[in-house]
């Protein structure tokens, strides 16, 4: 796993030991977990969905299941280091945060993974999962707020859309969609429209970076009155957008 770049959070050594790291389970030996492949852990603001702009900690899984076009992860594919439940948890108590973001690549793709989010949860987390929706969510825990990201025909992975996944939806989860260009809009605007996805979750809308202008996505869903939460990856705006741990 490469180093987070000087210019990221770091920890405060002020926050007190005893208050942000994980207790040992008190009735016997934890259950051995299978180890996860983790590209990397970082502290900064979360710059997505509907909690962007609060600190978060992130654990981004490596391996991914599908190739999109515009993908701004692709160093998530294989690089990695195996570790354990126990060492994630130690690398994520070294920061004041109790929010974590699980994300990859895709991070369903590790069957551990699901381990690993109920183990957060059980530690005291408030848990956000991002999955492209590729793969079953039934089995996450349901104390995880879950970001779907349903895949537009501008990723070139439309066909690989699980639906039965919108079935699952609760009010706290989110549904999002990354818009590349106007045959993308209107397709989600009909996806939203078909399933009433605005009356079952939060709707996200965000445009390509670099790909399709803001204003042009901010003016399509303005004519429409569409029920959608408008939003920018943040964090490409506050650092450079090819810095990687922030």
């Amino acid at each position: 796993m490469a180093p987070a770049p000087s210019s990221a959070p770091r920890v405060d050594p002020s926050w007190p030991l005893s208050s942000r790291c994980h207790q040992p389970p008190a009735d016997g030996p934890a259950v051995q977990q299978p180890d996860l492949k983790v590209n990397e852990i970082f502290f900064s603001l979360q710059g997505e969905s509907s909690h962007a702009g609060r600190p978060c900690l992130f654990v981004r899984l490596s391996y991914c299941n599908l190739r999109c076009s515009w993908c701004d992860s692709t160093y998530t594919f294989e690089e990695g280091r195996m570790m354990s439940i126990a060492e994630i948890l130690d690398e994520l108590c070294r920061h004041p945060c109790k929010l974590v973001e699980v994300t990859g690549g895709e991070p369903l793709v590790q069957e551990p993974s699901f381990a690993l989010m109920t183990r957060l949860c059980d530690e005291g987390y408030e848990v956000l999962l991002e999955t492209s929706g590729s793969l079953d969510i039934s089995r996450v825990d349901p104390r995880v707020q879950r970001i779907i990201d349903i895949k537009c025909p501008g990723s070139g992975m439309v066909d690989r859309n699980l639906w039965s996944n919108l079935d699952l939806l609760r009010p706290r989860d989110e549904i999002k969609f990354v818009i590349a260009d106007r045959n993308d809009y209107l397709w989600a605007r009909d996806i939203i429209e078909n399933h009433a996805l605005q009356d079952r979750c939060t709707v996200l809308m965000s445009p390509v970076f670099d790909v399709l202008a803001n204003v042009e996505l901010a003016e399509w869903i303005l004519a429409d009155g569409l029920a959608v939460r408008y939003q920018l990856q943040m964090h490409k705006y506050i650092w450079d957008p090819s810095m990687r741990g922030v």
